[in-house]
């Protein structure tokens, strides 16, 4: 750990054909080991992290990144739907532009909610390039529960009010980030939907970070994820924690994701 504030800077990523993706880094004194990579969940965005990326690189000495996928947060905006596949899309089209970009010949990962599943699906492409993965309440299939939280998500953001806060963060695509979330999940075709052919290929080590009364998931997603991970892996539940552990116990998520990280690589 460092007492000197890593220093933050933005980046512009251009895409191929769709546009640009915003991405930030947190770069403290003397970096040490590989960068990590935050992905974030289905409403999330580089903003929305808060002060965690910045609390991550000075608890861990590493260089944080963090970016906007494609239609959330700063990144261009997109008009089309998600498919079913987009979590293993985010690996195979969209990561590897931000990894270029960025120079990133080695890291380690951790992502939130549908994130870690696409830290899962990164993960198991990149190999021994990446040297650690962390989940936070990620899911690793469609549960029921999964299915009614995002259900009673859904007829929340029919508020014009609860909209306006997440237009906040992503300005006039607010309504496509809800809809992209809660369409791509509640449709029939993403119902079979899991992370279980990822998991097996994984040659990094695996923390699974759940909260005990996550409202997206039981334990039963990390349970799974830690007894699948090819290279091994480990589950840790937080009690009285619901969906967003790392925001409702900061210090404990960043205890965890330290102690982890020094020893995985």
């Amino acid at each position: 750990m460092t007492d000197t504030p890593p220093i933050a800077q933005e980046h512009w990523i251009s895409l191929p054909q769709q546009g640009r993706l915003y991405a930030k880094t947190w770069t403290p004194a003397a970096p040490q080991k590989a960068p990590l990579v935050l992905m974030h969940d289905s409403l999330g965005s580089v903003a929305l992290w808060r002060d965690f990326p910045a609390q991550l690189a000075q608890a861990t000495g590493r260089q944080v990144v963090a970016y906007d996928r494609l239609g959330f947060g700063q990144s261009d905006a997109r008009t089309d739907s998600l498919s079913p596949q987009f979590v293993g899309e985010e690996a195979e089209i969209y990561f590897p532009v931000v990894r270029e970009h960025l120079g990133l010949e080695r890291f380690a990962l951790l992502g939130h909610s549908v994130g870690g599943g696409m830290g899962i699906a990164i993960a198991a492409g990149a190999g021994q390039d990446c040297t650690a993965l962390v989940t936070i309440a990620a899911q690793a299939f469609v549960e029921d529960r999964t299915w009614a939280g995002i259900v009673e998500a859904r007829a929340l953001f029919q508020d014009a009010a609860q909209l306006e806060r997440l237009a906040k963060y992503h300005g006039s695509k607010a309504r496509w980030v809800v809809d992209a979330w809660t369409e791509t999940w509640l449709s029939p075709a993403f119902a079979d939907w899991t992370v279980d052919a990822w998991l097996p290929r994984l040659q990094c080590p695996l923390l699974a970070i759940h909260g005990e009364l996550d409202e997206y998931g039981s334990t039963a997603h990390p349970e799974r994820i830690a007894r699948q991970a090819g290279a091994g892996g480990q589950a840790e539940i937080i009690a009285g924690a619901h969906h967003m552990p790392h925001r409702e116990m900061a210090e404990q998520v960043l205890g965890l994701v330290q102690a982890f990280l020094a020893q995985a690589d």
